[in-house]
């Protein structure tokens, strides 16, 4: 009987032995995932140990959600769904995929909020003005091609049918998603990682950012770091800590060309159909999705630093403005930035609080009269 036992015994020992000797070995967190997608980098890092097979898997899903998202949405790809659209005849009915109608969705609600400033049909002038995929060479347009393709976009040149998941060109004008379009895989991404259920972890492609949770075993949140408005650097001016939030970025401080010595930027105005001129230099929105982050921070871009921050006050955007002001520049934070990341952490960081900034002070004075002169035309009708 004792025999047995032993016998017994050591069999069961050399079962253990032989199934850790066949487990796979964890990859310890963090976990980064590296690649090329939309035209630019994409990073994914996980806080989380899991083993190769695991990371493998996870990492295909990941290339998947982003080829779904580039081959609807690509302008350089002749095959992708929103080319396609965009070869269309004008006033034809094109059923669309959910994706893409979602982001349409997105971009109309944001052009309507902006007064226009976001106007995803802006694809034509964009190429007029060289920074778009016809490539054309780095100048300032002819004035009789710009009016001309300026009075061909806007925001109402495409109709939206959401219950039959359909749109059609109203005019011959060149659907742009660029604007949105990387934040709207942001969120795809981040949609699957928590399907997979993995609670930590950030995604980047080309500074639009989704964070979910922590960077580690101690809580700590994620890093997010504002660059300087420099075109021949790459230093944060800020480092944000943030969690289980998207973020955007737009800067019209790296993608521009230069004529007879004036700079014009890649940021096309939509209602002047010319690249803006004023001095807001970068806009980092913090939402609850990027693809809307995405969108607005374009937008903001576009309306400047006072209309800006206007803006942000009236739709209740978490936003930090850098503005360049002689050699150097300023920072201004929206009211609801301040809400985002506290008062102690603007202080820490040296950016005046929405309250004691007196250029939004004035802007506050301002909201104050309008509604005091709207209250008082309400009393004379």
């Amino acid at each position: 009987m004792t025999r047995r036992l032993s016998l017994f015994a050591l069999a069961a020992l050399l079962l253990v032995v032989a199934l850790s000797g066949c487990s796979e070995p964890l990859r310890e967190a963090p976990i980064t995932l590296k690649g090329q997608i939309f035209g630019t980098y994409y990073q994914v890092i996980l806080a989380k140990p899991m083993t190769r097979d695991q990371v493998a898997d996870i990492e295909a899903g990941i290339l998947d959600e982003l080829e779904a998202v580039d081959a609807s949405m690509s302008t350089y790809r002749d095959d992708s769904e929103l080319s396609t659209f965009n070869r269309s005849p004008v006033g034809e009915w094109q059923p669309l995929s959910p994706e893409l109608m979602q982001v349409l969705e997105i971009s109309r609600r944001v052009s309507q909020a902006s007064d226009g400033a976001f106007d995803i049909t802006v694809g034509g002038l964009v190429n007029l003005w060289s920074f778009g995929p016809e490539a054309r060479p780095e100048k300032v347009p002819p004035e009789d091609q710009l009016q001309e393709r300026l009075a061909q976009i806007g925001p109402d040149k495409v109709e939206l049918d959401i219950d039959a998941g359909r749109a059609r060109r109203l005019s011959d004008v060149y659907v742009d998603l660029s604007a949105v379009a990387k934040g709207f895989g942001v969120d795809q991404v981040g949609d699957y990682l928590e399907e997979q259920g993995i609670e930590n972890f950030l995604v980047d492609i080309g500074g639009e950012l989704v964070l979910r949770g922590h960077r580690d075993d101690d809580g700590d949140p994620w890093r997010v770091g504002v660059e300087v408005p420099d075109e021949h650097r790459q230093v944060a001016q800020y480092v944000l800590a943030l969690t289980d939030m998207s973020v955007a970025t737009s800067g019209d401080y790296r993608n521009y060309f230069e004529e007879d010595g004036k700079r014009y930027s890649h940021t096309i105005d939509p209602r002047t159909g010319r690249p803006v001129e004023h001095a807001l230099a970068s806009v980092t929105v913090l939402g609850e999705t990027t693809a809307y982050a995405d969108a607005w921070a374009t937008a903001l871009s576009v309306l400047g630093p006072r209309a800006s921050l206007e803006t942000a006050r009236r739709e209740g955007l978490a936003v930090l403005t850098l503005e360049r002001e002689g050699e150097g520049w300023i920072s201004r934070a929206s009211p609801a930035f301040a809400e985002r990341v506290g008062d102690a952490a603007l202080d820490k960081l040296g950016i005046p609080r929405p309250d004691q900034d007196t250029a939004q002070g004035s802007l506050q004075d301002s909201d104050q009269d309008s509604d005091q002169d709207s209250d008082q035309d309400n009393e004379e009708t």
